[in-house]
């Protein structure tokens, strides 16, 4: 198995971009969670001060009035969602809850009294944090709750929301860099397609002018020889006209699906080992919308694989049938070669993946791209090492049936 060797230095550079933004989230999350600590204990710090002000208040009640003012101006200056409990978890005192569900239970009262609410605050206070303990002069023990505040709160998600919308922004970037890198690679291969396709005409055109000098000049009894070579040329015109329609949509029409298989399989086995049979099977009458020399070209790639992957004696099958409920179209080539893992059935139309020493590792994924040309589909349907590979082309039947009335 070989990968190209792009593709790995790609996905070098994708495991190092990984890790520095691994390292950048790591670090922004350790900072952020000193300053979630820091402030906390910073909290706590007034929770305390508000519950031993709050003591004071209660267990000194002959000072002067200045000192009381003070008390409660230290008192009143803590900004948490607080609740004083007794040793019996009865609420004495609170502070920054609900004022609409906080009124003190009374006759004169216009507002609401929520016991619920006050036992649900608490409960999520107790969850937050230990309580502060107080005791008081009377060897009674207060307890104190409280909530984080809302700067807290906020900075505890603050890191994620920032690092979902940095990773957000730059997987755009990402995708956008390699849209435009790939838009730029795929202009130059059209454009060296395009070339090699001008290139090839005048050699072609030279080789059909020598066919007929030759068929002139020699007049054989048995031109066999030469209608094999003048197949070729024209198979090479096939070849030029592909190049030179890479990078633009083909244009596609009616065709009886099993004549053109036939015509190309006719061709090709003449051309491969003659220890490899061929047999073509199916329905003889589906119709699809094709472009010739593309579909061609399908069929040529995945023929030969399918030889490359026979040792030795085998035997390729193309069998064309239609799914009528569907409307759909199946060819089916096999062969009875090595097989393919099934870890590789989606690996292998990855452009660069090949398991032959010799070879760029195209053909497929250039087969799975002209199959979407044709608004079909092609996957392997099975495989299994050391007896063989199906592929499967699905394209839509351009025959409609009429549901039967009865």
């Amino acid at each position: 198995m070989k990968q190209h060797p792009y593709r790995y230095n790609k996905q070098q550079w994708k495991f190092l971009l990984f890790i520095f933004a691994a390292l950048i989230a790591a670090a922004s999350l350790l900072y952020s969670n000193y300053l979630v600590k820091s402030l906390s204990l910073s909290e706590r710090t007034k929770a305390q001060v508000w519950a031993m002000s709050t003591k004071s208040v209660v267990s000194m009640p002959d000072v002067d009035d200045e000192f009381i003012s003070f008390i409660f101006a230290v008192r009143d200056s803590l900004s948490l969602p607080a609740i004083i409990t007794d040793q019996n978890d009865k609420i004495i005192l609170w502070r920054d809850l609900d004022s609409t569900k906080t009124a003190i239970e009374d006759s004169t009262s216009t507002l609401e009294y929520d016991p619920v609410y006050f036992e649900k605050q608490l409960n999520q206070m107790k969850k937050a944090h230990p309580a502060i303990e107080l005791s008081l002069d009377t060897n009674e023990k207060w307890f104190v709750y409280y909530h984080d505040s809302k700067a807290l709160k906020q900075l505890r998600i603050f890191p994620y929301i920032q690092l979902s919308l940095i990773a957000f922004f730059l997987a755009i970037a990402y995708t956008v860099f390699n849209s435009i890198r790939d838009s730029e690679q795929n202009l130059v291969w059209v454009g060296m397609a395009k070339e090699a396709a001008h290139q090839l005409g005048t050699p072609i055109s030279s080789l059909m002018g020598w066919l007929e000098l030759a068929r002139v000049t020699y007049e054989p009894k048995d031109d066999t020889l030469l209608n094999e070579m003048e197949r070729d040329v024209q198979r090479l015109e096939i070849v030029a006209d592909r190049f030179s329609k890479i990078g633009s949509t083909p244009s596609l029409s009616n065709h009886v699906v099993y004549g053109i298989v036939e015509d190309y399989v006719n061709y090709f086995k003449i051309r491969s080992s003659k220890r490899i049979t061929f047999e073509l099977t199916g329905d003889q009458h589906v119709e699809a919308k094709l472009n010739v020399q593309v579909f061609d070209w399908i069929i040529e790639n995945l023929l030969k694989n399918a030889v490359n992957a026979i040792e030795g004696e085998g035997k390729i099958t193309v069998n064309i049938s239609e799914n009528i409920a569907k409307e759909e179209i199946f060819i089916d080539i096999s062969d009875t070669g090595k097989g393919i893992p099934r870890s590789n059935w989606e690996t292998i139309f990855l452009p660069g993946f090949t398991t032959r020493q010799r070879g760029w590792g195209l053909g497929l994924s250039l087969t799975k791209r002209m199959v979407y040309y044709h608004r079909g589909q092609i996957f392997v349907k099975d495989s299994e090492i050391g007896k063989g590979t199906t592929f499967r082309i699905v394209l839509k039947s351009n025959l409609r049936y009429e549901p039967t009335q009865i």
